[in-house]
């Protein structure tokens, strides 16, 4: 089962590859690992037959008591025959559904089989919170399902409903499962169910296990979309259909009912448990039913009566007595059978027709004999007609809820589950009429039949052997019933006379069949009047689910909207001076209610600061008076570079050599930002309350050097990062403590970091891009002369300017900075251009050997991407932003998304192997005329973080750089030129 599991998980990984290269006949491929899994539940199927209990584990974090735990018990193997055996031929018909589409077909397929097997895990896992683990990729994978056509406002709104609903749904589960393991001390689901069946009516008036119930319930009603969560299913059919058939009728709705069916031996006869899953499912199924008769698009009919069933199944296997959960345990497996038969054939309706509307189709089934067939078995057995296995259920399920008696909590479910199948009937005639009649128009003529174009065999294939298996499963009922009762008989019997119901094609003339026929009757009668007066209500409530569900997003919308109004006042002093007046009022405050201050300091550790301290003070003042803005920022500039100078006089050169990379970026970035605004400060907008902002200042100031001097004096314990040096040596395999402390000892700080600055990136981005920031990168590179820097003939210089090499011009000087050819003349540098071509690839080399010798000597990641990015900035200034894109023909996105995925992946992957995130492993070995090499795995860490570095400064660089020029340039074309749209100065490239 875990090997299946990592099947399930690795196979993905290659169908988007897969399907490149042989399209559509992917899915053939995919098929193989669900039918593996089928394969192997039925090979286990004697010793579920037998009571046993097939068990594999696998200790995945030990520390928290977390397992791969899988356990398959007569439910579970029940539910993995479903996941598997429907998923294997839904892939199946999806060769021919997505015949001759490219798009996305490789992604989908990837999404499919890995949805299958988070289903797989998820019915098979004894951890509960692995369970729920599972229970939330199936949402996130459901969400790619349905807005597979993301090209659709209703596909991508669908997609989003689904996922608001089931997250939030599973959150709630989640602390639910949390109180439960907390409670039982154990997350091993068997444990904690045997535990509480045992304990029995001693937990009835226990509060907290009642609130984890409803919790746990609310995810899986939010799963099974019961009522008042329903309303996500019906949205979700614009998914394609092989997502409706499998996630929809067969596997993620299936989920929720497989929780409650899990949960019920222990559960089912507290307080909560019957009102809300009897109450909710059938007030599910009947709204259910009437909604699908108002429907005219097949799917939707077959989507509202997949939720009418879906709270039949809630109320069947929510009962928690012995025979309702035989009953409902074949109940279970025909609903999958014939409802993702019906989608199916939807499927081939719709891409053979290109419609799925009733009024649209007439006379199909006597052109596609086999099609109307097949439904037509798949609807006897949705409605209960011998001798399908939907006969079967419905006879256990009502016999089972009639041996309850006068009791109203079982009359009251008889009642509804009667009027239910009416409604299922009614609804059933509907589509067969709909998809394969002959239909009359209103004078009473027949209308002319749909040209019906014969589907390969392989494409209806799926659905019919689905619709066989109704019938093949209703003559196995004795089958049936010895595999199901392993499960059912964990559950009491109604009552002291009550006795084991049997599953059987035939019991006679007893009171179930006279009610299910009787069922039929009516539910054929309500079809032919609903046919004959069209008169089903538009509206049974004054609003409906999916209108609470958009008021609560347009209330949200609102609420941010005034809170935005509220805070984002447009002005960035008020900003700045809301965070300074917090922190000296929190920050006062602190010190003020301090008993007591230690102070404790010195005049100067070292005669370098006597130097630096008051170079930095005159410059902090200087800038405060200074009237240009350029000049503002090369004053404070000034006071880090006396920043690197402390650094490296007190033992620090890590720090030295990172302040002084950071701070000639920052100044760059500066310089770039500064050449669209005015070069005197209050030109445009005036300073104001100078006397609050010079108070402010000085608080902030007095505060600041209140903390230092507190704060150095107030350590009373030894400090941990004495231990940093030997720590960086034993456990990180480094002699540079700054860096083994990054990307090991302080990890998880690094990984923050990196997160933060992937943000700010795209912040600066979103702010100046108009469109996305990948797409100014093939422009800038295709507007090069001759090509671009990706053909495989170089360019060279010639006296008409830059042109590609040929076999006639092979000695002429090849081109470097191609870019330089673009910009306006004033703007080139001779001397610069010459000083980029001598260092660039030097300060590259420069940058790669600081990465990797940062792990003993000065350097690391964060240093080396700076160095990077300080190339890619002489590149730029000395060719302008075509230079940049010949210099790093790549989505800056792209390097910041591989460098955070390389750190993720390095938290992750030790979890496989049973460590802590981030664990580091060391290699070392001798290697002939290279000698003695050295390896850690935190180096991969650092690698990540050499990527996020440079893919921020490119990213600056960009935005803040080439987009800035590219506007300039359009301004100053524009009519008027850049002078007219008050831009003085603008020196773009």
């Amino acid at each position: 089962m875990l090997v299946l599991l990592a099947a399930f998980a690795v196979v993905p990984l290659t169908l988007p590859w897969l399907t490149g290269r042989i399209g559509p006949r992917a899915f053939f491929v995919a098929a193989l690992v669900p039918l593996a899994g089928f394969v192997h539940a039925g090979l286990l199927t004697p010793l579920v037959l037998a009571g046993e209990t097939v068990t594999e584990s696998y200790s995945w974090i030990p520390q928290l008591g977390l397992s791969l735990s899988m356990r398959m018990d007569a439910l579970s193997w029940a539910m993995t025959l479903i996941v598997t055996g429907v998923g294997a031929l839904v892939m199946i018909y999806c060769r021919w559904y997505f015949d001759g589409k490219t798009s996305g077909v490789g992604m989908f397929a990837a999404s499919l089989l890995a949805f299958a097997g988070a289903m797989y895990g998820l019915v098979l896992t004894d951890d509960l919170i692995v369970l729920v683990m599972f229970w939330e990729i199936t949402s996130i994978l459901s969400y790619l399902l349905i807005g597979f056509y993301h090209a659709r406002g209703a596909s991508r709104r669908a997609a989003l409903q689904a996922l608001l609903v089931t997250t939030l749904g599973g959150l709630a589960m989640f602390v639910g499962a949390v109180i439960l393991v907390v409670q039982a001390g154990t997350t091993s689901l068997s444990e904690i169910l045997a535990a509480y069946t045992a304990a029995g009516s001693a937990l009835a008036g226990s509060a907290l296990i009642n609130t984890a119930i409803v919790l746990l319930l609310v995810g899986a009603l939010s799963k099974s979309a019961i009522f008042p969560f329903h309303f996500w299913l019906p949205g979700a059919m614009a998914a394609p259909t092989p997502v409706s058939a499998y996630l929809h009728a067969a596997a993620m709705v299936k989920a929720g009912i497989y929780l409650i069916a899990r949960l019920a031996p222990a559960f089912a006869h507290s307080e909560p448990w019957r009102p809300i899953v009897i109450g909710l499912g059938l007030f599910t199924m009947l709204l259910g039913g009437l909604q699908a008769l108002r429907e005219s698009d097949l799917k939707r009919i077959l989507a509202f009566g997949t939720v009418s069933q879906l709270g039949m199944l809630t109320v069947v296997l929510g009962y928690g007595e012995r025979n309702s959960a035989l009953a409902g345990l074949a109940l279970l497996v025909g609903h999958a059978l014939f409802k993702s038969a019906l989608f199916l054939v939807v499927g081939v309706i719709d891409r053979q027709l290109s419609t799925r509307d009733i009024g649209e189709l007439s006379g199909v089934g006597r052109q596609a004999p086999t099609l109307a067939i097949a439904s037509m078995v798949a609807v006897g057995s949705m409605v209960g007609l011998a001798p399908t296995v939907g006969f079967v259920a419905k006879e256990a399920v009502l016999a089972s809820l009639i041996e309850g008696g006068s009791r109203p909590d079982a009359v009251i479910p008889l009642i509804g589950i009667v009027l239910g199948s009416v409604l299922t009937t009614a609804y059933g005639l509907r589509f067969i009429w709909g998809a394969f009649w002959t239909k009359r128009d209103a004078s009473g003529e027949k209308m002319p039949q749909t040209p019906w174009p014969d589907p390969p065999m392989g494409f209806i294939a799926s659905p019919v052997m689905l619709s066989a298996l109704t019938l093949i499963a209703g003559f196995a009922a004795p089958l049936l019933d010895v595999a199901f009762s392993g499960y059912a008989d964990t559950l009491p019997s109604a009552g002291d006379e009550g006795h084991p119901y049997h599953l059987a094609l035939w019991h006679g003339w007893e009171p179930a069949l006279f009610l299910s026929l009787a069922s039929i009757a009516l539910g054929a009668g309500l079809f032919w009047f609903a046919q004959r007066t069209r008169s089903i209500p538009r509206r049974i409530l004054p609003f409906t689910a999916a209108d609470v569900y958009n008021a609560c997003l347009r209330g949200i919308a609102r609420v941010a909207v005034w809170t935005t109004t509220l805070t984002q006042r447009g002005s960035l002093p008020v900003y700045v001076g809301t965070i300074f007046v917090v922190f000296v009022a929190a920050e006062g405050t602190a010190l003020l209610a301090s008993p007591e201050w230690r102070l404790s300091f010195d005049a100067w550790q070292t005669p370098m600061q006597l130097v630096v301290a008051p170079i930095m003070i005159i410059a902090g003042i200087v800038a405060v008076r200074a009237q240009k803005r350029y000049t503002g920022v090369v004053l404070v500039s000034a006071t880090g570079l006396g920043m690197v100078a402390l650094f490296a006089t007190s033992g620090a050169p890590d720090l030295a050599l990172t302040q002084i990379l950071v701070e000639t970026v920052t100044l760059v970035t500066f310089a770039l930002v500064l050449r669209r605004t005015p070069a005197r400060m209050g030109e445009h907008n005036a300073s104001v309350w100078p006397v609050a902002r010079t108070v402010l200042a000085v608080a902030v100031g007095a505060t600041m050097s209140m903390i230092a001097l507190v704060a150095t004096g107030a350590r009373v314990a030894e400090p941990i990062s004495t231990a940093f040096a030997d720590l960086a040596y034993d456990l990180g395999h480094g002699k540079n403590v700054v860096n083994v402390a990054l990307v090991d000892l302080r990890g998880w700080d690094t990984m923050g970091e990196l997160s933060v600055l992937i943000l700010a990136a795209t912040g600066v981005a979103s702010l100046v891009f108009v469109t996305h920031r990948s797409d100014l990168i093939s422009s800038a590179i295709s507007a090069l002369p001759t090509g671009t820097t990706r053909a495989r003939r170089p360019l060279i210089e010639t006296s008409e300017g830059l042109r590609t090499r040929t076999s006639t011009s092979s000695n002429s000087r090849q081109a470097w900075l191609v870019g330089g050819q673009r910009m306006r003349p004033e703007n080139r540098s001779i001397m610069l251009e010459v000083i980029v071509r001598v260092l660039f690839h030097t300060i590259i080399v420069v940058s790669i050997y600081l990465l990797f010798a940062g792990h003993n000597l000065p350097g690391g990641g964060f240093a080396g991407g700076l160095v990077a990015g300080m190339a890619l900035v002489m590149r730029y200034i000395a060719g302008g932003r075509y230079e940049l894109g010949a210099a790093a023909p790549t989505d800056a996105g792209r390097l910041l998304g591989a460098g955070m995925t390389l750190a993720i992946a390095c938290a992750i992957v030790p979890l496989l192997f049973g460590a802590a995130p981030l664990t580091s492993y060391f290699w070392e070995a001798d290697i002939p005329v290279i000698g003695h090499v050295e390896f850690v795995t935190s180096t991969l860490f650092d690698i990540g973080v050499y990527l996020v570095v440079i893919g921020l400064v490119l990213d600056v660089l960009r935005s803040l750089g080439g987009e800035v020029d590219r506007q300039a340039q359009a301004l100053r074309e524009a009519p008027g030129g850049g002078q007219a749209h008050g831009m003085p100065g603008v020196s773009a490239s």
